[in-house]
C-alpha cells in the first residue's frame, strides 16, 4: 500500500485502526476481528486494482499465511467486503465489529484530515477545491464533495461513539469553511 496515494495509504489505514480500538473499547466486540479488518479494510482497493475490489481476497491469503483460526478469517473477509461506501446497495449486514470498522473508516473522511484527503483528491484528480463565479456551480469541486457526501457521513454512522466524534470533526470542516470564504471575500454558494 506503500505506493497508494489521495488519503489511502497507510497513514489512513493507521488513523482507521485507531478510531477502530477507541469506538470498540466503548461498544465491545471482539477486539482481534475489529483490529484486523482495520488493518486490512483497503489492502485491494478496487481504486487500486483496476476496478476489481480484492480486499477480501488479499485478507484471508494474509490471515491464512499467518494461520489465524479459521472463523475469525472469514469474519474479517466479510467485514472488509462490505464495509465500503460503494457496496451500500449490495452489501451482507455487517456484524458489531463490522460497524465499528466501517464508522472507523467513514470518520477519516471527516475532519482536518477530511479535508486534506478531499484536497489530495482534487489534486490528484484535476479537480478544483473551489470555483468562484457563476461556474461555482457546474464544476465538481472539493467543497462540493463536502455538501454531496461528507456532510452526509454522520447520519450513516452505527454507532453512538462514532457519531459523537462525526460531530466534533463536521463542526470544524464548517468552520474551515466559513473561514476559507472569509478569506476568499465571499460568501459560501448555496448547496
Amino acid at each position: 500500500m506503500r505506493d497508494q496515494q489521495a488519503g489511502h495509504g497507510i497513514d489512513h489505514v493507521l488513523r482507521v485502526f485507531r478510531s477502530a480500538k477507541e469506538i470498540q473499547a466503548e461498544v465491545g466486540g471482539d477486539s482481534t476481528v475489529v483490529q484486523l479488518a482495520a488493518l486490512l479494510h483497503d489492502i485491494g482497493d478496487a481504486k487500486f486494482h483496476d476496478g476489481v475490489e480484492r480486499s477480501g481476497e488479499f485478507s484471508r491469503e494474509i490471515l491464512n499465511d499467518l494461520q489465524v483460526s479459521p472463523a475469525v478469517v472469514e469474519h474479517v473477509v466479510q467485514i472488509v467486503d462490505n464495509i465500503s461506501f460503494r457496496k451500500a446497495v449490495n452489501r451482507e449486514d455487517l456484524s458489531l465489529e463490522g460497524k465499528i470498522v466501517q464508522d472507523a473508516d467513514r470518520l477519516d473522511a471527516l475532519g482536518a484530515i477530511g479535508i486534506v484527503r478531499t484536497i489530495e483528491y482534487g489534486a490528484a484528480s484535476g479537480q478544483p477545491f473551489h470555483v468562484s463565479g457563476s461556474q461555482s456551480g457546474q464544476a465538481k469541486t472539493g467543497i462540493g464533495h463536502f455538501h454531496e457526501k461528507l456532510f452526509k457521513l454522520r447520519a450513516l454512522l452505527n454507532t453512538e461513539p462514532a457519531r459523537r466524534m462525526a460531530g466534533q470533526r463536521e463542526d470544524f470542516m464548517r468552520l474551515f469553511l466559513e473561514q476559507f470564504f472569509r478569506e476568499c471575500g465571499t460568501e459560501e454558494p448555496t448547496q
